[in-house]
């Protein structure tokens, strides 16, 4: 149980990345504090990965850190990535006998609960003791002040003051508010003037109007697509919604655009330019309708014929024209009018900017003892596991330095 008092360290948030480095630290002989002002530790992870929590993919390294993390700085999250890797985690989940699966893409889910990695971290907390360290929490703890006097950060939460040499901002963004999450982690960074890349809502459904309204009538089916975004493709699952386009390939995408940029999705990305031409010499009866029933569902199928414009047998179709049809179908063009925001968002892109931020210990270079880990920062990986192992990796490498 918290109280007033000094600590070598306090943390500000027990999501993934503040208890990661509060078990860190604890485990040097370091006497750290969490606040949060949720009611218990690690509200995301347990509703994550539909309550199995995606704790990790095991292509989340630092080989892949440029391609698969994006950051104003493309190259800053390699650092800590290489240090604490998904085998190193996938220890610590063996090590305490929590049994788990593969599913797709690397990605690596709990066979059980979600509860088992917040028990697992909770654990590790109070093993601190083990050598000579200790981990305080403070839930239902709303932090009303944060200043920096005399080498030490004082805080006050919940009528109570606890001061320490090293701050970690460990609060997440804004993304998912029902669970409480805010922007407080850009309000603090501002405090101390550190500089913010502009947050908005990633990993999120599309909402469409205009012509692509006609898309929401088929809510709930989906299609295995190759959806892209400039140069930028994911080829996973698309689900159509009552609000626009969903599903992970969606998901992913969504993490590139920008509001007014147009998306394409290649709805039968196995099909080999020609196929049209060539179904039309092997089945001259054959219609765009059932050229498409045959891969896609037939109410998909039916109102993409129909935008084609549905005309006849395909003999009755010039080739220039089943060419045009081909192109569009394996690049049809979405335009969103925007997202789902953050309250759909499964994470926050943009956020404390790396320039201000040291890549070995997460300290911030003009604020000496100031650290910031975690989704605060400006560093957002892709769909499947990838911002767990940010959280961990971010985690470690600060509280290694508190």
């Amino acid at each position: 149980m918290a109280k007033s008092g000094n600590y070598d360290a306090i943390i500000l948030g027990a999501g993934g990345a503040g208890l990661m480095c509060a078990l860190t630290a604890g485990q040097q002989g370091r006497h750290v504090l969490v606040i949060d002002h949720a009611s218990g530790p690690g509200k995301k992870i347990l509703i994550s990965g539909g309550g199995r929590c995606n704790f990790t993919n095991v292509n989340a390294t630092s080989a892949n850190a440029q391609e698969r993390y994006l950051s104003a700085n493309p190259h800053f999250a390699k650092s800590a990535l290489g240090r604490f890797t998904p085998s190193d985690f996938i220890e610590m989940v063996q090590a305490h006998g929590i049994a788990y699966h593969e599913k797709t893409l690397g990605q690596l889910f709990c066979d059980g609960s979600a509860r088992q990695i917040v028990e697992m971290l909770m654990a590790e907390c109070d093993r601190s003791a083990q050598y000579g360290g200790r981990v305080d929490f403070a839930f239902h703890a709303p932090v009303s002040d944060v200043r920096r006097a005399d080498g030490l950060y004082h805080i006050v939460y919940n009528g109570l003051k606890a001061s320490a040499p090293a701050l970690v901002i460990a609060t997440g963004g804004p993304s998912i508010p029902k669970m409480g999450a805010t922007g407080f982690a850009y309000d603090l960074a501002r405090q101390f003037g550190l500089k913010i890349v502009e947050p908005r809502p990633a990993l999120v459904p599309f909402t469409l109007g205009g012509d692509d309204v006609l898309f929401r009538e088929l809510s709930g089916v989906s299609a295995d697509v190759d959806a892209r975004c400039g140069k930028v493709h994911f080829r996973e699952a698309a689900l159509l919604t009552h609000k626009g386009l969903s599903g992970p390939a969606i998901l992913q995408i969504s993490s590139y655009w920008r509001h007014g940029q147009p998306i394409g999705i290649n709805f039968l990305p196995d099909r080999k330019s020609g196929w049209l031409r060539e179904l039309k010499r092997e089945k001259p009866r054959s219609t765009i309708r059932s050229a498409l029933s045959a891969a896609l569902s037939a109410r998909l199928a039916d109102i993409l014929a129909e935008r084609i414009g549905e005309g006849g047998n395909l003999a009755d179709w010039s080739d220039k024209r089943l060419e045009e049809a081909e192109r569009l179908l394996s690049d049809w063009p979405f335009v969103p009018n925007g997202t789902e925001g953050y309250a759909k968002a499964e994470v926050t892109a943009g956020g404390i900017s790396t320039d201000g931020l040291s890549q070995k210990s997460m300290e911030t270079r003009t604020v000496p003892g100031l650290f910031c880990i975690g989704e605060a920062v400006d560093v957002t990986g892709w769909l499947g596991g990838y911002n767990f192992q940010w959280a961990w990796a971010s985690g470690v490498a600060a509280g290694a330095f508190l």
